[in-house]
């Protein structure tokens, strides 16, 4: 699909693309999973060789960010949650030819809609090339921003259930303060949120690689105060950038410390578990030794003939179970 937009009165105006060849003042094609058609289309109109999908996927900086034909291109890893709330990233490519914007994608990043139809209404930023394309990186890391706020609640949430009730101390018996907290389910959590946020940090690596790539292009072109507003605009975007990418590296350090701690009360509570059945042998081995002694079939043993010989070995089997439990309960292992 090729979307065409144009400017005008400061605000970004979506153009018809007709079969014959594209608006004259069109200021950004955004090509959607592009057909053979559409993508010859553009390369015949502006002169340029648009990368393929799998050119894309290439990974050295010196596929991923170059000038040719007089044009620049730079290509970001662009992150969202699909439909399953599940994180999908694909490479986008910014192709800047005469100050005209042409962006590739094969999937569906939020920040674009969200960018459109801010941009229809009057912006106070360049309706250019160069314009549209730092400000549509600025909704890329907004949204990229709003992503880690998301993923900061969740592992707030995760952290409130793992360490956010009383412990169960040494000899004070307290309420279970995990009862009801699915263990495992946390752990799935934990590793989706972590998942996430290392594909987060790696986009906006990519990114923060375009935006300086960008801006030694910026410091190639001639003085002048559009170019000035562009370098100023792109050194905040850098700076966000850099504060996201902190940030993502700090919580990708705390869910490490919460998964080593959820697999860490899991291990508590499997030991707990172990301890039980320990303590439930250690209580029933004197109720043995005692139906053992009797159950042995000598010909002389004064108390099978005694007439309280069998209330007294019961007698003596309860006794010796109580006494333990009791004793266990008192240090606190039960």
């Amino acid at each position: 699909m090729l979307n065409v937009y144009g400017a005008a009165n400061g605000c970004l105006t979506e153009l018809p693309a007709t079969a014959e060849g594209l608006p004259p003042e069109a200021v950004w094609l955004d090509l959607v999973e592009p057909t053979a058609g559409e993508e010859s289309k553009v390369e015949a109109v502006l002169g340029i060789d648009i990368p393929t999908r799998e050119e894309l996927a290439e990974i050295e900086a010196s596929s991923r960010l170059y000038q040719e034909d007089g044009a620049v291109f730079m290509t970001a890893n662009l992150i969202r949650r699909g439909d399953n709330d599940e994180p999908e990233s694909s490479p986008v490519t910014f192709i800047i030819k005469d100050n005209t914007l042409i962006t590739v994608r094969y999937h569906h990043p939020q920040a674009f809609p969200a960018y459109v139809k801010r941009a229809m209404r009057p912006q106070t930023t360049a309706m250019n090339g160069w314009g549209i394309l730092i400000s549509l990186l600025e909704a890329v890391v907004d949204r990229a921003a709003d992503h880690l706020e998301r993923a900061g609640q969740i592992v707030d949430e995760t952290s409130k259930k793992t360490f956010g009730a009383k412990r169960t101390l040494a000899g004070v018996h307290k309420q279970n303060p995990r009862k009801g907290v699915n263990l495992q389910e946390l752990i799935e959590r934990i590793g989706e949120e972590g998942d996430f946020v290392s594909k987060m940090r790696e986009s906006l690596v990519s990114i923060g690689r375009a935006v300086a790539f960008m801006q030694a292009v910026e410091d190639q072109a001639r003085e002048n105060k559009q170019v000035k507003e562009n370098k100023a605009r792109t050194k905040i975007l850098q700076r966000d950038i850099v504060s996201l990418t902190d940030h993502a590296t700090f919580l990708s350090g705390k869910i490490s410390f919460l998964l080593d701690a959820v697999l860490g009360l899991i291990s508590i509570e499997q030991n707990g578990i172990i301890k039980i059945f320990s303590v439930a042998a250690v209580v029933f081995l004197p109720p043995t030794l005692v139906a053992s002694i009797y159950g042995m079939n000598f010909a002389f043993m004064p108390e099978l003939q005694w007439q309280l010989g069998y209330p007294f070995a019961i007698g003596l089997m309860i006794l010796s179970a109580v006494l333990p439990y009791y004793y266990f309960k008192g240090k606190g292992w039960l």
